[in-house]
């Protein structure tokens, strides 16, 4: 695989990454969470940077968008005619909400495949009406339900517009995995031959990436100058996509949801496990990820949320009506207000 590397420095301390979320309980703060947060531009300029922006990470389902662009690069997603929604879902950590099921269901059916095609494994929704109507029906979720059931729906679509093997896609050695690792590799500029490898949720490989260089990455979807000529398309059909089809990258009452249906074209976010979230700024031409160190996805939420405000993306009047989703409350079983989880005092943005 041949990439071309950037490296990125941060100037930051040393020192621990900096208090970013607190969580209050009545007049105390309970529990404060840390991260580090990159901005970085798509040649690979630190704008700004909040600790260890050098640390590799797993991006886990943050850098589904990334790992979309082989579908559409490849010509699948126009050979088996990949719908807008398609592509959203691709990129998507969705609900398992009835639309994101068909809209798979169908798609699968469409390339010849079927749920039993999937390998990523069948889980609970994560919408709550959802689990209901499968509990009450006594039936038990299978892999369209996956969170991760799209991004592998567009595997799948890419094995069989390359008349490769359906089975074991999600192996390391795969065609299919191969070819995301050497799409990461360029994207985000930098050598993964000797990275740190694991086995994400779903069951494909994940490799460890610096979290400037992540960031990088989702600068490269929005600012696509000197991308090849395939791969700036790939990008702009990925961003259109997950801005016009926001439900589907998440679902009802879902963080990244509800910010893209707020802020409109400005921003793709998305999410991923273990305290993991990355934005592409169209406007700004800026990636950003950050990863809180505990892994706390509230923290990871909030932190998001208030960088996007202190870079301009979230305009005043927009966190007026996202105040209950930036700074989220925490409620007790009865539905009390108890605490909130907000950005620390000291926080350094």
């Amino acid at each position: 695989m041949s990439s071309s590397h950037t490296e990125i420095h941060s100037h930051g301390s040393a020192s621990a990454n900096p208090l970013v979320v607190e969580v209050t309980r009545g007049s105390m703060v309970e529990s404060r969470h840390r991260a580090a947060v990159a901005v970085v531009d798509a040649d690979g300029k630190v704008v700004q940077a909040w600790g260890d922006i050098e640390q590799p990470i797993y991006g886990r389902s943050a850098i589904k968008p990334l790992q979309a662009l082989p579908l559409i690069e490849s010509g699948a997603a126009d050979k088996h005619d990949v719908s807008v929604a398609e592509i959203a879902l691709a990129c998507a950590s969705h609900n398992g909400e009835p639309r994101h099921v068909e809209l798979v269901l169908a798609w699968l059916k469409r390339i010849g495949c079927a749920v039993e095609d999937l390998e990523c494994g069948g889980h609970m929704p994560y919408h709550d009406p959802s689990v209901e109507t499968l509990v009450r029906s006594g039936t038990r979720p299978s892999a369209l339900y996956n969170n991760c059931s799209g991004k592998h729906a567009g595997f799948l679509c890419t094995a069989r517009h390359l008349g490769e093997a359906t089975r074991g896609y999600i192996n390391l050695e795969h065609p299919v995995q191969q070819r995301i690792v050497g799409v990461l590799e360029q994207i985000c500029g930098t050598d993964l031959s000797k990275a740190g490898r694991g086995i994400d949720g779903c069951g494909i490989p994940v490799i460890a990436i610096p979290l400037g260089n992540m960031a990088m990455g989702m600068a490269r979807l929005v600012d696509t100058g000197g991308l090849p000529q395939a791969r700036v398309a790939a990008a702009k059909r990925i961003v259109a996509a997950m801005a016009e089809e926001p439900f589907l990258v998440a679902g009802t009452d879902r963080f990244c949801t509800q910010i893209m249906n707020v802020v409109g074209q400005k921003v793709v976010l998305k999410t991923g496990a273990e305290g993991v979230y990355v934005a592409a700024l169209r406007d700004l031409g800026l990636g950003v990820a950050l990863k809180v160190d505990d892994g706390a996805g509230r923290a990871a939420e909030t932190a998001m949320g208030q960088v996007l405000r202190h870079l301009g993306v979230i305009a005043a009047d927009e966190a007026r009506k996202l105040a209950d989703i930036l700074t989220p409350p925490v409620r007790n079983r009865v539905g009390r207000e108890t605490g909130r989880v907000k950005p620390a005092a000291d926080s350094p943005f």
